[in-house]
């Protein structure tokens, strides 16, 4: 749990700034010859709420670093109390879902949290979000994501890990 978390929380950063400034999408379209500026506006990252569900290592890692980029941090742990710091301040998930403006995930694969991000979670949203996915592939149900950024209760979202991944992660049955 501890060993990755300085490259998770880079990681957890560079995705979402590729996310928000359209990196990926700008490269692919000048190879092609296209300079789409307006298209491509991007989005700063200054001013914005983040909001961090599970607040262990990973979870402190990515707010620690996030916290030079001039934006207000929320954390919701619900393994935790006591846990706000100088890079974050505790919160309920109901305050988190009501604030955040980009919600980044550092939670474990267990019975409880298999498809914690679905449906209802994304329609409780009170404002449209940026949405980060370093965790677990198993705790987001992809199809309502898909659904949420189709509605616009998401805005785009960067992930690491994805529900299908036949390998690489433990299965629940193993939490």
């Amino acid at each position: 749990p501890e060993g990755s978390k300085d490259t998770v929380g880079e990681h957890a950063i560079g995705m979402l700034l590729n996310l928000m400034n359209h990196l990926t999408r700008c490269s692919q379209q000048v190879k092609s010859d296209l300079w789409l500026r307006e298209e491509n506006r991007a989005y700063e990252l200054k001013g914005k709420t983040v909001g961090i569900i599970g607040y262990g290592n990973m979870g402190q890692s990515f707010a620690k670093k996030i916290s030079g980029f001039d934006v207000k941090t929320l954390a919701y742990d619900k393994y935790k109390s006591d846990y706000s710091d100088q890079y974050a301040e505790a919160v309920t998930l109901e305050d988190l879902k009501t604030r955040a403006d980009i919600i980044s995930l550092h939670i474990p694969l267990d019975k409880e949290n298999q498809y914690f991000i679905n449906e209802s979670f994304f329609e409780s949203l009170a404002k449209p979000v940026f949405f980060v996915n370093t965790a677990r592939g198993l705790i987001v149900e992809i199809a309502a994501l898909v659904y949420a950024i189709k509605r616009g209760k998401v805005l785009g979202a960067a992930l690491d890990v994805l529900e299908y991944e036949a390998t690489s992660f433990e299965s629940v049955s193993d939490a």
